[in-house]
């Protein structure tokens, strides 16, 4: 059963990511780089790491969701189902929103409910990360992975004077 519902929900993450990257990308361009030249970054580099998620992962990046990658990266989120559907609650607690993230949210607790706890855990670590959704990863591929990853997961506390 369990293997229906991920395939229902690959289907509808077929049909729509193409509409998705037409109509709420519009303004977006896809990156520079491609996998291959992300492997030649330095080893320690945002870049490189991107890289080598595709290379392990056998994976084409998709144009205008270059960032999706890189939040895998940031998040340690896998790329299961499950996984993917609980980086969308992080992201929505970290501040994002669009109709696309609560269409993902909506239908992936009503056909994966068993796992809420996981998803509110995921909320919760959201909100506690600097916001980071809004970011240009391109202009940061070359910086240090650890230091940019460190940097993010920091509590967002507001500094009061």
């Amino acid at each position: 059963m369990k293997k229906i519902r991920v395939q229902f929900l690959l289907f509808m993450y077929g049909k729509s990511q193409k509409l998705y990257r037409t109509y709420f990308k519009k303004k977006k361009r896809k990156w520079q780089f491609n996998e291959k030249q992300l492997l030649k970054f330095n080893e320690d580099s945002l870049g490189r790491q991107l890289g080598e998620f595709y290379k392990v992962h056998k994976f084409r990046m998709i144009p205008k969701m270059e960032n999706h990658d890189v939040y895998h990266l940031i998040t340690d989120f896998g790329t299961g189902m499950q996984d993917e559907i609980a980086m969308q609650y992080l992201l929505f607690g970290n501040g994002k929103r669009s109709a696309y993230l609560l269409g993902v949210l909506l239908l992936g607790t009503i056909v994966f409910p068993e796992y809420l706890k996981m998803y509110i855990k995921a909320f919760r670590k959201g909100r506690e990360m600097r916001t980071f959704y809004n970011w240009d990863f391109e202009a940061l591929l070359w910086q240090n992975f650890d230091h940019l990853k460190d940097f993010v997961q920091q509590n967002n506390t507001p500094i009061l004077y």
